[in-house]
């Protein structure tokens, strides 16, 4: 590394540090740390999770504990408070660590226990007060939708001349959806499709696509008090997927929507261009459900090891409305208006063969992957949101 600031070594100026060891801000140093993580928390008897290596598992007689890492934070779930107090007793002789208590905020994210009701909530009302702050929009007008009706984004709305390139320069484009994309990911999947649209024109944004980014801004200044809800149902894992057609404007491509809901809540979500330009709404639902059966094999896999979802050795439903796609998903067809679809979305039909997922037909106004693909009414759209779990938190 470069020699410190004020260690430098008189007539040596172009002479580099050897490191001996990692340290805070190398470039290895964070493999570094969770390689003696890793190493230290196995040596304690955790199993680490084969599909989602952040978390592991220690059982000891009916006690379990459950570690998720992020980095150097650690969150902490188990079934008796005594064996989670020597885990962190462990835990403080190991590593210099501070005890933070029952969890309320981790990575800018609130957790909600009513223990009367049995529910677990999820909110980022904080994240998206100060994300409204930081792009001036506190005190705009309060948006019904994340998107407007008729409005259809493309590069035709791209400046076009030296001096609109630079006044776009002055916005802070790319910031404002990478902030909207993190509420997304986490707490927020009624902004999925709005922020994936807007995210496809990051490189040379217009003030057409900043006005769409305003308005989910708006959106969000409406809704900030919305949590992702949890219940205290059976655990059961189901997945619905969906699809437009041909509806970006410049490749003509079409747009893939799933979620899958446990607990009376989303859990996974996604609403993603697809690679190929689909030629029937047949297609395009088929090559959306492969992906969304792909998602189904990961979950089935992370939670079986869990072992906290009883039946995870049954197949996942994944609900789609498209009768084309779920008979294509099932059994080879020949067609002429399907043979050409490449071999790599018949994924889905191995998936099925060996029990992993059941693909089963829906109503599309029962689906609720219908908000991932395209905006719909403001009554259709909350009603969907309260499939999701998504609630206010001030109104019980």
């Amino acid at each position: 590394m470069s020699q410190p600031e004020g260690f430098i070594t008189q007539s040596q100026e172009q002479k580099v540090c050897k490191l001996n060891r990692s340290i805070y801000g190398s470039k290895q140093a964070s493999r570094s740390w969770n390689i003696r993580f890793d190493t230290a928390i196995k040596s304690y008897g955790f199993d680490q999770n084969v599909d989602e290596p952040c978390v592991y598992k220690k059982i000891n007689k009916g006690k379990v504990a459950f570690l998720v890492l992020y980095v150097d934070d650690i969150l902490l779930i188990g079934n008796d408070a005594g064996y989670l107090t020597d885990v962190k007793a462990w835990l403080a002789a190991q590593f210099q660590m501070k005890d933070l208590g029952e969890a309320q905020y981790v990575l800018g994210i609130q957790i909600i226990r009513d223990r009367k009701n049995k529910t677990l909530a999820l909110s980022q009302a904080t994240y998206i007060d100060k994300l409204l702050v930081r792009y001036s929009m506190q005190n705009s007008k309060k948006g019904l939708l994340p998107f407007r009706h008729g409005v259809h984004l493309s590069k035709e709305q791209s400046p076009k001349t030296p001096q609109e390139v630079e006044d776009m320069r002055r916005i802070p484009y790319a910031s404002a959806v990478g902030s909207l994309m993190y509420a997304m990911l986490c707490t927020r999947p009624d902004i999925c499709y709005a922020v994936g649209i807007v995210s496809r024109y990051q490189s040379n944004p217009g003030l057409d696509h900043w006005t769409t980014v305003k308005i989910i801004l708006k959106y969000l200044r409406r809704t900030r008090d919305y949590m992702l809800v949890y219940g205290a149902k059976d655990l059961i894992l189901t997945g619905y997927t969906d699809s437009d057609f041909q509806t970006d404007k410049d490749s003509r491509k079409s747009t893939s929507g799933s979620v899958f809901t446990l607990n009376e809540g989303a859990v996974v979500w996604r609403s993603i261009k697809q690679g190929c330009i689909a030629d029937s709404t047949m297609e395009a639902e088929y090559v959306a459900a492969c992906e969304a059966a792909k998602e189904a094999v990961w979950l089935r896999k992370f939670l079986h090891d869990l072992e906290v979802v009883p039946n995870m050795n049954l197949p996942i439903t994944l609900y789609c409305d498209n009768s084309g796609a779920v008979a294509n998903s099932k059994e080879p067809r020949s067609h002429k208006r399907g043979k050409h679809i490449e071999r790599k979305y018949h994924l889905i039909r191995e998936i099925v063969q060996r029990g992993d997922v059941i693909v089963t037909k829906i109503a599309s106004e029962h689906n609720i992957a219908d908000p991932f693909t395209k905006i719909l009414t403001a009554k259709v759209f909350e009603g969907h949101l309260e499939s999701l779990g998504l609630r206010d938190m001030y109104i019980r």
